[in-house]
């Protein structure tokens, strides 16, 4: 796993000029005659084998960023999509492994140099690789079925590494953002990120989500059975992951998964004062029972009171067409900077469309429906754009948009239909007058 700021800033490098020696590859072969379809879908698969194969090998940061952008998939047209969906969704579950000396080095650093005398049986093939650690499937001593999570060597540098990049570029980001503050925002991201480093902090987490649902009926948070601040067991769950219901399940279990993610997202911050903030498909399954299994609980929002009462509010103000309320109330939470200029009409009409999806009894997510929220604020000659641009996200608003955006994108890859307004009525605070 590469660490040093050099190197990992020469992999990251390599993916635009790798696509850049392509496109011009592409135009040598197109002046001799090749088919243009033929070669463009030879370099979309190129392209996309290299991201899976650069993320993939740094990890840290830059797979996280990686998984991000995996959830944004449905909003990628279809045409262009297939070799991204595939290298992708790699990038959910799946990472070249670290070899098995250095796991066993690893655990004997932080379980003890008798770790093994803990497990009755210990599989050294991962079972599932993650942004800074890999999964070996076990047995617990008093026969527990568990998974453990080991920390690749050297994960903390490097994530660190990549949040030390992505702070040399915010003069870059503020330049494309104008409206939003962008060291602020860096900060918490960094903050966040460095949490997930610690299994200690991530086993509280998953204990507190683990208590607040013991017992019930949608969903299961698996226990814990050990941690250190660089390993952490868990019972072992199991189940279909959300990626193979998008590639094969039918309507009524696509929607039913839909239903069960909603409802967690918006339900764990009143239960738990926890919001789950890394949406990617491979933290979620459904179990045999009919249960969403829910995983990976390092990367969290703290929020004791419950979602703010504000963000229901403008969902309400949206829907309802009050253009000033809106504004001032985006105003008094910091999505609008002091001085910035931009109509309150021209707000609204933004934010209206985002909140569609609460405007009838049952919404049907669609990957059309996000393509054309993509295409409709990122039209550089529109109005929409100019507008977003000049709007700001509060760091307080991080983790939330994150997962509202995130897990918004995996509803569109189920192509789910499910009632989000009474999800949203029952869990969100403010939203009902």
């Amino acid at each position: 796993m590469p660490r040093k700021t050099v190197a990992r800033t020469a992999r990251l490098a390599s993916l635009p000029l790798g696509v850049a020696g392509r496109v011009v590859g592409g135009w040598g072969k197109r002046l001799v005659g090749h088919d243009a379809a033929e070669v463009s879908a030879q370099m979309s698969a190129k392209t996309a084998e290299q991201l899976f194969a650069v993320l993939g090998q740094l990890k840290g940061g830059a797979m996280k960023f990686g998984q991000a952008l995996s959830v944004f998939e449905a909003a990628v047209p279809d045409e262009m999509a297939a070799p991204y969906r595939e290298a992708l969704t790699k990038l959910q579950a799946a990472a070249p492994p670290m070899s098995t000396r250095a796991t066993h080095r690893m655990l004997a650093e932080q379980l003890g140099r008798s770790w093994r005398s803990r497990f009755s049986q210990f599989d050294d093939d991962p079972a599932a690789s993650a942004s800074i650690g890999q999964v070996h499937r076990a047995v617990w001593h008093d026969g527990r079925p568990v998974a453990v999570k080991v920390q690749y060597p050297g994960a903390d540098e490097a994530l660190m590494s990549d949040l030390r990049q992505l702070s040399r570029f915010s003069r870059l980001f503020q330049a494309l953002v104008p409206g939003t503050e962008i060291k602020p925002l860096l900060a918490e991201l960094t903050a966040r990120m460095t949490e997930e480093l610690d299994y200690r902090q991530e086993a509280d987490n998953q204990r507190t989500v683990a208590t607040a649902y013991d017992g019930d009926e949608h969903f299961l948070v698996p226990k814990v059975v050990a941690s250190a601040p660089k390993v952490l067991v868990s019972e072992w769950v199991s189940g279909m992951p959300l990626a193979k219901i998008i590639r094969e399940g039918d309507k009524q279990l696509r929607d039913k998964a839909g239903y069960l993610l909603a409802e967690f997202h918006y339900s764990a911050p009143a239960k738990a004062g926890l919001l789950h903030a890394d949406p990617h498909p491979g933290n979620f399954m459904l179990a045999e029972d009919g249960r969403m299994c829910v995983i990976d609980f390092g990367g969290v929002a703290r929020l004791s009171e419950g979602l703010p009462a504000p963000l229901g509010r403008l969902m309400r103000f949206a829907m309802e067409d009050d253009s000033d309320s809106l504004f001032e109330t985006l105003r008094a939470e910091g999505f609008v900077r002091p001085g910035t200029q931009v109509p309150a009409e021209h707000v609204h009409a933004y934010l209206a469309p985002f909140v569609e999806p609460l405007l009838s009894e049952k919404f049907h997510f669609t990957r059309k429906w996000m393509q054309r929220q993509a295409e409709r604020v990122g039209d550089l000659g529109g109005q929409d754009f100019r507008t977003g641009r000049s709007l700001n996200l509060p760091p307080q608003y991080l983790l939330i948009h994150r997962v509202l955006a995130g897990s918004t994108g995996i509803l569109c890859q189920l192509d789910a239909e499910l009632p989000a307004r009474e999800i949203v009525e029952r869990w969100q605070p403010g939203f009902v007058a």
